[in-house]
């Protein structure tokens, strides 16, 4: 078994060929794959080939060369011929937000007008002093994460 890798996970299956998928891309710690319930036509998970269940456990290096795989499915979704008149990159990290599969994977889908994907939210304007403060919490935790 490869080093990361977690016999229980369906996309560590995957990335190691031992599980059907639809593949996109294939890169030597990057794999790309069409999700089975896709949003709109051209749903792509861009996962690691490293198991990491959410982001505390992937390298930020690694992070970044998803976002670059991802960027570049989107544009070819955008030269596809499938119906795309937008691109959403879209990553849920634990169960409160939605992640599913305990394994980091960045969706990418086409967006257009009409299409069924929502995200229902409470887009209310905060006052600065709110926004000052969730901002100095959020520089603390960058601190701590520095001084680890």
């Amino acid at each position: 078994m490869a080093a990361g890798a977690d016999r229980g996970c369906l996309f560590c299956a995957i990335a190691r060929g031992e599980a059907a998928a639809s593949t996109v891309y294939e890169g030597d710690r990057v794999v790309a794959f069409m999700d089975l319930q896709p949003v709109t036509p051209g749903h792509v998970l861009v996962v690691p080939r490293a198991h990491a269940a959410g982001l505390e456990d992937l390298p930020e290096a690694l992070g970044a060369e998803l976002w670059q795989v991802a960027h570049r499915i989107g544009r070819g979704l955008r030269r596809s011929g499938l119906r795309c008149e937008g691109v959403n990159l879209f990553l849920a990290d634990g169960e409160a937000a939605f992640q599913e599969i305990p394994h980091v994977h960045l969706h990418v889908f086409p967006r257009y007008a009409g299409d069924p994907f929502r995200i229902d939210a409470d887009w209310q304007v905060r006052d600065r002093g709110t926004l000052d403060a969730t901002a100095g919490a959020v520089r603390a935790g960058l601190t701590e994460l520095a001084n680890t």
